[in-house]
């Protein structure tokens, strides 16, 4: 086959996955993560079941697929709001910021426990402690964050503590949350 007929068919064969899963946010939004079927897909998509079954083979499938295009979408937003202008702790406390409000958005239940299990992830998990736990090394380097504790264990307290985040029930709530952990980061006097 001809390069361009096999570049035209991944192209048309992505953008069916991709409006596979977006379909699935848009059921997963209306309904939550245990209303979504195949047929719905489907019917959402405007593909028949057949060409659905050929991308995925249960809504297990999709809606794992879905998430890790959640997860992958959380850390490229995250990167970006560590790479912006400003302090260590500055960029730190977006992060943070941003993190709470992921966790706080995060869906419940035993179908959200397992999508929250998995390679996809403990990478996204490692990959995640590494933004945080560079900021702290940075910020800690230029005397504003606490060095007395190695910085790899401070991230993982950090995100830890912000799991806290899907409990609350206001931004309010979560932004003390945010500031209270910040506070622990600062050197002891």
């Amino acid at each position: 086959m001809p390069k361009l007929w096999n570049e035209t068919i991944d192209a048309h064969r992505h953008a069916v996955r991709e409006a596979i899963l977006d379909a699935t946010a848009q059921l997963v939004e209306a309904g939550g993560l245990r209303s979504v079927t195949m047929s719905q897909v489907a019917e959402r998509t405007g593909i028949g079941r057949a060409t659905l079954y050929k991308y995925f083979s249960d809504v297990d499938a999709v809606l794992l697929a879905w998430h890790e295009r959640q997860i992958t979408g959380h850390l490229q937003h995250l990167a970006e709001v560590r790479d912006r202008a400003g302090t260590a702790g500055e960029r730190l406390k977006a992060v943070l910021r941003s993190y709470a409000a992921i966790t706080r958005q995060r869906h419940r239940g035993e179908l959200a426990a397992l999508l929250h299990q998995g390679e996809h992830i403990t990478h996204a998990e490692r990959h995640l402690t590494r933004i945080v736990e560079d900021l702290i090394a940075e910020g800690a380097q230029a005397g504003d964050l606490r060095a007395d504790v190695p910085p790899a264990e401070l991230a993982h307290y950090c995100l830890h503590a912000l799991t806290a985040a899907a409990g609350l029930t206001s931004q309010a709530a979560v932004t003390r949350l945010v500031n209270v952990t910040l506070d622990a980061l600062h050197p002891i006097p």
